[in-house]
């Protein structure tokens, strides 16, 4: 059981909560803090939360908090873990940690310097689906991955501060590359070393010093390749899909449109109907339990029952420090136009060799290239010589 304090009253504020007070049910959110008094208590009123304030001091300090959530603007992130750090409080923070590899680095070093538990949001990485394809990956079903590909876009975010560079750190990369970067990290190996980025970024339609739309790719160390497509400037609700290609396989995964629930309504609905839906009426993509799509009820979870058991969740503030090491690559290549090499002052994987793949051997002078079947029922096997190298094809009845 925990005591929380919530940092923010925006929308992941509401969505943190509610799966705190839903999922375990034994935690309880026991103080709100937000910069103005009267949206605080009425975020207060609305979740049962006996007390809110404007003061990150007296929320964080309180006797009866075990642990702080931080869902404040990026530019908050650093203070907020500062004071909770001092007050010798569990901290959970949301994405992406920071607004640069230095500054998360600084958090970094806050939390494990004060010896405090510590756990970062990203929530996409714990959707029922993608735990489940996790899993497949982790047992082999799909082989050795070669390349991975996540993709979030939508019209943008909710609050003002978001379209600020100098408070956000960034545009589409910061607000939706932590996710996309991070989920194509999970499926290749987080143990598994980003070597380089080449990224693309734009602003295409909104009048805002930062990015509206990227795409880049993540060189591994073993090999595989991530490509992240990032965007706010998609219309149509928000496009949640990823997908991952093995040597023995491929996964396809699409979160949030067409997924099974499709309604469509003449009049308008008259209500809301999922996170980032930009219209009431004509064909509707609801989403029946948010929170739990979205991989909230599992995050929390996870990070709740490894504070319960002092052990590390499945996302550390490490692992959100990497992400951001990325993510300033990103810059780096979009400003370069070239491979920028990903910066960590800090690795804790493992040290392996970029690998040229394992070759699946068809008879003691051969390797199997490919093996199909002709529509006339025969099988064609293409092979490559061990010795001489030269390739060749036989066909079986």
């Amino acid at each position: 059981m925990a005591n929380v304090a919530m940092l923010g009253t925006g929308l992941i504020g509401h969505f943190y909560t509610m799966s705190l007070h839903g999922k375990r049910s034994r935690d309880r959110v026991v103080v709100v803090q937000g910069r103005d008094a009267a949206k605080t208590r009425a975020f207060a009123d609305k979740w049962g939360i006996p007390r809110s304030t404007t003061s990150l001091e007296e929320a964080v300090g309180a006797e009866d908090v075990d642990l702080v959530v931080i869902g404040l603007p990026n530019h908050m992130h650093l203070e907020a873990v500062q004071a909770a750090a001092r007050a010798g409080k569990g901290i959970l923070c949301t994405k992406p940690l920071a607004r640069t590899a230095a500054e998360a680095k600084q958090m970094l070093d806050v939390v494990e310097k004060a010896g405090v538990f510590h756990g970062y949001l990203e929530d996409l990485v714990y959707t029922p689906k993608t735990l489940k394809a996790l899993e497949s990956v982790r047992k082999g079903a799909i082989g050795r991955v070669l390349w991975a590909r996540s993709r979030e876009a939508h019209p943008g975010p909710h609050s003002d501060w978001f379209w600020t560079k100098e408070l956000s750190g960034g545009g589409a990369i910061v607000d939706l590359g932590c996710h996309t970067i991070e989920i194509g990290r999970s499926f290749v190996g987080k143990d598994v070393r980003p070597l380089e980025v080449v990224c693309w970024g734009a602003t295409q339609v909104h009048p805002i010093e930062a990015e509206d739309s990227a795409i880049g790719i993540v060189r591994y160390a073993s090999g595989a390749v991530a490509q992240f497509e990032v965007a706010w400037s998609f219309r149509g609700g928000m496009d949640l899909r990823d997908e991952v290609s093995g040597t023995d396989g491929t996964i396809w995964i699409n979160h949030w449109l067409r997924t099974g629930f499709e309604v469509f309504s003449a009049p308008g609905s008259g209500g809301y109907v999922a996170e980032k839906a930009e219209t009431e009426s004509g064909w509707l993509f609801p989403v029946g339990d948010e929170v739990n799509a979205l991989g909230y009820d599992a995050m929390f979870a996870d990070m709740l029952d490894g504070f319960d058991q002092k052990r590390a969740p499945v996302e550390t503030f490490y692992d959100g420090y990497v992400v951001n090491a990325v993510m300033d690559a990103c810059y780096r290549s979009i400003a370069s136009k070239r491979w920028e090499p990903v910066v960590l002052d800090d690795w804790r994987g493992t040290t392996e060799a970029e690998g040229g793949g394992v070759h699946l051997e068809y008879d003691s002078r051969h390797w199997l290239i490919k093996l199909e079947r002709m529509p006339d029922g025969r099988r064609k096997i293409i092979l490559k010589d061990k010795l001489t190298g030269a390739v060749s094809q036989r066909v079986e009845e």
